[in-house]
């Protein structure tokens, strides 16, 4: 289910007339039924989150008698999803008492009215205390109130492939300093390791937040502009134009197709490409590098129909340097999801035990270790129980402490897809560096209502 997002340009096509299959008699037909709606793959193979959900309905109804759960599953791409769900919260009759959010349009909806503010309730549950402070923030709006409670975070990192790299002799405990190891290893897979893409890095507008987040982003917050928000400006609340860094990174996507370093542009700008990575690439060993996510394994667990017992043999793990190896040397991105209460539910305080259900410290790590997620709560990230449940799971967690979010304000899916836009023109070749800058720093006003400041 993670990554997270697509392009605000792909919301729009979406048609109001998309089918409302799951939630047609409203949140407040029963005071005593809280109705969850959740995204349901796309996948039939995959259930990771309709079992979990299932377990926990189980859970709830035992400890609340009398107590039901419906479980709301909207089957749908991203960009249904999102659609579909803000039609939902728009009024009583249709909305769910607790809904699945995802960190990158939180913002959008709390903006618009459709969340409810859960303050009152974090205050007295003590288990908010164990919540990380990054992922706190990550489902607070602009008015400093929280607006949904996490269900884990993901970090992002390099994920190479041993067996290439033997063939390719370079050694398989790799650890690039900077960017130009990064790519050193990718020429040298392109030399030796003919029928390989040395190194895949997410591009253009078909792969959505994909591309923004998993490749531009991690790319820019390891500039030396990375040492702040390089996006957004927080103390002017101004977004920012004009960066070195952001050219910078526009460059080594540029480096990367135009030296023949990643996959063909035709299968980069496929809106499929991401499952053709985790699904043939990667397990058939014909991918060198990917820069790519914490969630991967869960697609290659037992039961998830693309089962990959030994990939953790083939392997390995990198954090990705910073651009010249600055500190803190190693850079990665972080979202998630996180789980709101509509601001028009019907059974508000029913959907908030529910998610004190799913949010013990045991159901948690549950979830967390099912779902290849990585922890936000204290408790649960410092449990042997969970660091050794699945290979990279301490990896991954281990980069929450130089990890970053993105700016999740009601702007920044149009400052995302005006990313897309540029990493695309640098990767086809249509743009050089500078001018696909340029019209950045152009859309960047445009979309911002001129709330933009050069650095």
């Amino acid at each position: 289910m993670r990554p997270t997002a697509v392009s605000i340009v792909a919301l729009a096509l979406v048609t109001s007339a998309a089918s409302l299959t799951a939630c047609s008699s409203g949140s407040g037909s029963s005071p005593d039924t809280v109705k969850v709606s959740f995204k349901q793959s796309m996948d039939n193979s995959i259930k990771v989150t309709d079992t979990y959900l299932a377990d926990i309905k189980k859970q709830f109804e035992k400890e609340y008698p009398g107590k039901k759960v419906e479980l709301v599953p909207i089957k749908a791409s991203d960009a249904d999803y999102y659609t579909k769900l803000q039609q939902m919260l728009r009024s009583p009759r249709t909305a769910p008492d607790l809904v699945y959010e995802d960190t990158f349009l939180i913002n959008s909806d709390i903006t618009s009215g459709y969340l409810k503010p859960l303050d009152s309730y974090l205050a007295k549950w003590k288990d908010w205390g164990q919540f990380i402070d990054t992922a706190k923030s990550a489902a607070r709006g602009e008015d400093g109130k929280t607006y949904g409670v996490p269900d884990g975070t993901d970090t992002r990192g390099l994920w190479f492939d041993k067996r290439v790299f033997k063939k390719a002799g370079l050694p398989t405990d790799w650890q690039p300093k900077s960017w130009d190891d990064v790519l050193a290893a990718a020429r040298t897979i392109k030399a030796k390791v003919p029928g390989v893409t040395p190194l895949n890095v997410y591009t253009g507008k078909a792969a959505g937040e994909t591309a923004s987040m998993q490749g531009f982003e991690m790319l820019l917050y390891g500039t030396d502009d990375g040492a702040g928000d390089p996006l957004y400006d927080k103390t002017s609340k101004k977004w920012i134009a004009g960066s070195q860094g952001f050219k910078d990174a526009l460059s080594f996507v540029e480096t990367v197709y135009k030296d023949k370093l990643g996959p063909d542009v035709s299968d980069a700008l496929d809106p499929n490409y991401r499952n053709t990575v985790w699904g043939g690439l990667m397990p058939q060993g014909k991918l060198g590098i990917n820069l790519d996510g914490s969630w991967l394994p869960q697609n290659w667990l037992k039961g998830s129909g693309h089962e990959w017992s030994d990939w953790s043999r083939q392997l390995g793990l990198a954090y990705m340097p910073t651009q010249h190896g600055q500190a803190p040397g190693k850079v990665s991105m972080s979202g998630g999801w996180t789980w709101a209460v509509p601001a028009k539910a019907g059974n508000p305080d029913l959907a908030f035990d529910f998610i004190k259900t799913m949010q013990t410290k045991a159901n948690a790590e549950k979830w967390y270790i099912a779902n290849s997620g990585i922890s936000v709560r204290k408790d649960v990230a410092s449990d042997p129980s969970y660091t050794s449940a699945q290979p990279g799971i301490k990896f991954f967690t281990d980069l929450v402490a130089s990890t970053h979010y993105r700016p999740a304000y009601t702007a920044y899916p149009k400052v995302s897809t005006a990313i897309q836009e540029a990493m695309e023109s640098v990767t086809t070749g249509d743009a050089s560096v500078d001018k696909a800058a340029s019209t950045y720093d152009s859309t960047l006003k445009d979309v911002t209502d001129n709330q933009v400041v050069t650095r």
